[in-house]
């Protein structure tokens, strides 16, 4: 057994360093005792040379103790790094040298370590808190031995604004002392920033350095150190420090806790802007105490493989097009063209003909937008975020930008308050463009970027927005004016459009040109969407690429962020306005459609009858819906695309082939469509997708995609990326399905949702189709309850007439469930319970919350409190 000194250190890390000190504040021939953790006894046991040395550096009031998980993994990972983790001077175990040391000082001093522990190369420095600018003076210092550089949530530079009230308030000349020096309290105030909350045994390590008031001058002191304003000793410093590492072109990881109360996402921002070379974590729900709230150990190393691992021979690469068509190459060949382009229907009841903008007027639009949006600091790679419901306002915002080659944020008010907050803030743009709504959501909940309304408001109104600008002015200001000529690169970021949030917080995919205009010419070469096509967007997504592909298009008169607002009726006069031939709609509008079909007149069903193709995507569709579609629109073409936020389309398949294909295991999605490349990662006994890649029929495995048109990647979301890329060329789905004899894609449900039973992985779509066969059942969900690797199936129904309490089905609906279950796929299901209303994905009205309701059904089958799970938000 390895004896500790502190939990999780081992007695042989802690080293004591006598350091020969250069810095200005100490006088010649001055000698300090530095305390290390250092993980080098390991590796020598091991018999191993070190790939590089990892140089930790905590901040206030922390120690070397912060980096004890890196130690140990760098003593255990297969390419072993050397850690050595100080205690700056005056902090944790090191000297109390009795000198106030500036922020210049403690770079040097850090120097003279490194110099008396013989450190050569390649040094990764890591930082966190005041540490991470005292590492980055360091590597400033020490280039030809820097191979990298890690932070964790620090700050270089004020970012234009005023300190942290927390910090303030640490520095006002009332509280400093005390809270500092005299008193623990700057520490305890620490130590509760940890989320979850630390254990006795954590937070006692981290106070007993710090037990006594003398113990505490170098706290103080630390403090007393950070420079408020340009008058400051450590200003110049600090300043030349926050300039100098733009000159670095090492790789940079940074991980970050967005829920810290001193260094908030402004500060991380202000850091890519100087490293844009920087790969990006944020880890929702984590703070400042970023170490201790999430592993960091683990995405340090994986993040050092593979920055300083060399290319595995023959790696494959994510297919490109060949040619590059702009996404505004259709509307400026139209620049004279009077024809429809984008249609706005008027609110039902109000009277008011659909409003309609003319090719040319769209493109004048959106150049004397683009115009005015430059006049007002948009640049290349400005982030756009954009809170304005589809139509022509927002088409022409969106092209606006495309034309400045500043980054579109789309994020959609059906992620919820807090979700939609969570992506925002993630995104961090610099403009937030919104109607009413949206600026007043931006100013409550303090999302980042000068807001720009979209829309009119009286002058206080405007005010209270805080908005200085309207899309209005903006357009009258650039009319007329030129578009600066910023030649857009292809491969720069175009778009961050953010997933549902259905299973888990919403994700922001990054879009290049290039990969936003292969999306484009997949659909165009998929189902034949030409210039003259009408379209009616009943899903968001497609709303935007209809100028891109020359189609007249019109939104219905619904709120696109809540599907089941499209009547029968909104469809088709949207329809009859611009003759559609195409018509996109989620699955869950087109339930609602087919509910209030009755209300149609000839006019409008004729209008319907004119649709020649409809597209539905977003979740799996049942035949029997579909069926009933197709009598809506008789002429009508019935495909429903697999795909993602991440990839969209993935596969095709028609209503006709979903028939040939009859009931199997999930959902038959068809086959690739042009350009895309399909295969699996066969899963294990235990449920996981592994390396191996596969096109094999009847395996089930995770769902890969390579395609032109797949995401450039998460928008700092390091780890997550790294996961889904994780196999080079192909993008993880998390979805699991299989292929059959005919080369058909089956989709069997997501890889967090799969159930591991003592017999092996049970995948749920195929139990709830079989669920949903009984004629009172109108949703089902399967989940797992209990441990991993013994659970047991369990169906949760909501019924055809709503049940008042949640809980175990009756005796009838349960052996009706049972029964269908067991004999479409051999499973004895363990409970059948029933709910009034199942948990839903907010933005698509479909895609049930499994893991909400895997936690409801274990608490309901441990005799628990029966309240029903709520939707995720």
């Amino acid at each position: 057994m390895v004896a500790e000194l502190w939990p999780g250190v081992p007695a042989a890390w802690s080293r004591h360093v006598q350091v020969p000190s250069s810095a200005a504040v100490d006088s010649p021939g001055t000698v300090h005792t530095w305390h290390i953790l250092d993980n080098a006894p390991d590796l020598a046991a091991r018999g191993v040379e070190p790939a590089g040395t990892l140089l930790c550096v905590h901040g206030n009031p922390t120690w070397s103790y912060l980096w004890r998980t890196l130690a140990a993994a760098g003593s255990t990972a297969e390419r072993p790094w050397r850690v050595i983790a100080v205690d700056q001077l005056d902090m944790g175990y090191s000297d109390r040298t009795g000198t106030f040391r500036r922020l210049a000082d403690r770079i040097t001093d850090l120097g003279d370590l490194t110099q008396a522990l013989g450190v050569t190369g390649p040094v990764v420095s890591v930082g966190h808190d005041w540490g991470g600018i005292i590492s980055l003076g360091w590597a400033l210092a020490h280039r030809k031995q820097l191979a990298g550089v890690v932070l964790t949530n620090t700050a270089v530079h004020p970012a234009g604004f005023s300190l942290p009230p927390a910090l303030r308030l640490a520095l006002h000349p009332a509280v400093h002392g005390w809270g500092t020096k005299t008193t623990d309290a700057f520490l305890r105030v620490t130590h509760a920033l940890a989320r979850p909350a630390l254990r006795p045994e954590i937070r006692g390590a981290y106070a007993e350095p710090y037990r006594s008031a003398a113990r505490r001058e170098g706290v103080g002191n630390f403090v007393a150190d950070i420079p408020a304003d340009e008058t400051h000793p450590s200003h110049r410093t600090l300043n030349r420090v926050a300039e100098g590492i733009r000159s670095l072109d090492v790789p940079v990881l940074v991980l970050w806790g967005p829920k810290d109360p001193v260094f908030s996402d402004r500060y991380l921002r202000d850091l890519i802007s100087r490293l844009p070379q920087a790969d990006v974590h944020r880890f929702e729900g984590a703070g400042h105490l970023v170490a201790e709230d999430r592993d960091i150990a683990s995405p340090v190393f994986a993040w050092l493989e593979d920055v300083t691992a060399p290319a595995p021979a023959g790696a494959a690469v994510q297919d490109r097009p060949s040619g590059f068509r702009p996404m505004l190459a259709e509307l400026d060949e139209r620049r004279t063209d009077d024809s429809p382009a984008v249609v706005d229907m008027a609110p039902a009841g109000s009277g008011k003909p659909p409003a309609v903008l003319s090719w040319a007027e769209l493109g004048s639009r959106v150049n004397a937008l683009a115009a005015g949006l430059a006049g007002i600091g948009v640049r290349p790679g400005s982030r756009v975020n954009l809170l304005v419901p589809p139509g022509s306002e927002l088409t022409t915002l969106i092209y606006a930008c495309l034309r400045l080659g500043a980054v579109v944020v789309v994020a959609d008010a059906g992620l919820g308050s807090k979700g939609l907050s969570r992506a925002i803030k993630g995104a961090g743009p610099d403009f937030i463009v919104g109607i009413e709504r949206g600026l007043a959501g931006a100013r409550l909940f303090g999302w980042p970027g000068t807001p720009v309304l979209a829309g009119e408001a009286s002058p206080a109104r405007r005010r209270l927005l805080g908005a200085a600008h309207t899309v209005a002015e903006l357009t009258s200001t650039g009319a007329g004016q030129p578009v600066p000529d910023w030649q857009v690169d292809p491969d720069a970021d175009a778009a961050v459009l953010f997933t549902s949030g259905s299973t888990g917080p919403a994700k922001g995919a990054v879009y290049t040109h290039r990969r936003l205009a292969a999306m484009r010419d997949t659909l165009r070469r998929t189902y034949n969407l030409r210039a003259g096509s009408s379209l009616v967007a009943g899903f968001a997504p497609f709303a935007l690429l209809g100028p891109s592909l020359g189609a007249t298009s019109v939104t219905p008169d619904m709120d696109v962020t809540a599907p089941r607002t499209l009547s029968a009726a909104a469809l088709a006069d949207a329809a009859a306005a611009v003759q559609a031939t195409t018509v996109f709609a989620s699955p869950a509008a087109l339930t609602n459609v087919l509910a209030t079909a009755g209300d149609l007149d000839p006019a409008q069903r004729a209008a319907l009858g004119n649709v020649e193709l409809l597209l539905s995507a977003g979740a799996p569709i049942p035949e029997a819906l579909l069926n009933r579609v197709q009598d809506l629109v008789p002429a009508a073409a019935l495909h429903t695309p697999y795909g993602m936020t991440e990839a969209l389309p993935v596969t095709d398949i028609s209503l006709e082939q979903i028939r040939k294909a009859g009931h199997g295991n999930g959902v038959c999605v068809g086959t690739a469509v042009d350009g895309a490349r399909v295969a699996l990662a066969p899963l294990s006994t235990g449920g996981t997708a592994g390396s191996e890649i596969s096109e094999a029929s009847g395996i089930t495995g995770e769902i890969l995609v390579s395609a032109p048109h797949v995401k450039d990647r998460y928008d700092r979301l390091w780890i997550t990326e790294a996961q889904s890329s994780s196999l080079p060329g192909w993008h993880r789905t998390g979805d699991v399905g299989h292929f059959d004899a005919d080369g058909r894609l089956w989709v069997e449900g997501r890889l967090g949702h799969v159930i591991t039973t003592p017999e092996g992985p049970v995948t749920p779509v195929a139990a709830e189709q079989a669920a949903e066969s009984v004629q009172s059942v109108r949703l089902a969900a399967l989940v797992g309850v209990g441990p991993a690797g013994t659970q047991v199936p369990v169906a949760v129904v909501e019924s055809v007439d709503p049940v008042r309490r949640p809980g175990p089905a009756g005796d009838s609906l349960s052996a009706d469930v049972r029964a269908a279950v067991a004999e479409r796929c051999g499973l004895d299901l363990a409970a059948v319970l029933v709910l009034p209303q199942m948990p839903t994905d907010i933005r698509h009205n479909s895609k049930i919350d499994r893991s909400a309701l895997g936690a409801w059904a274990a608490q309901v089958l441990a005799g628990g409190r029966i309240t029903a799970p709520g939707a995720r938000r």
